[in-house]
């Protein structure tokens, strides 16, 4: 992450399809996650061609549930620190979260 290089903020880079996080640290991102847990979910072609709507991720365990098993789901970057989790878009967020 470029941002958090410029900052000089030391980071954990992580390959979420190499490492998928499991459904109990889902739970723990969202826990501290600023968005709602929904944000965690990329609205993207998979997601359409899976038949999916806003109505099968509207709730926490539908979220978690759904990425766990579509790890590809998984909206990124997302920025986690002690305090606070965010999805790092627009960018800004990011550099405001580690400033």
């Amino acid at each position: 992450m470029r941002i958090a290089e410029e900052l000089g903020v030391d980071f954990e880079e992580r390959n979420y399809i190499k490492e998928p996080p499991d459904a109990e640290e889902i739970r723990s991102i969202i826990a501290i996650l600023e968005d709602e847990p929904t944000a965690l979910v990329r609205r993207d072609a998979k997601f359409k061609k899976l038949g999916l709507t806003d109505d099968d991720v509207a709730t926490e365990d539908q979220v978690v549930d759904i990425l766990v098993q579509h790890k590809q789901l998984l909206q990124r970057p997302v920025v986690v620190t002690k305090e606070k989790a965010i999805v790092g878009r627009p960018k800004d967020r990011v550099r405001e979260l580690l400033s």
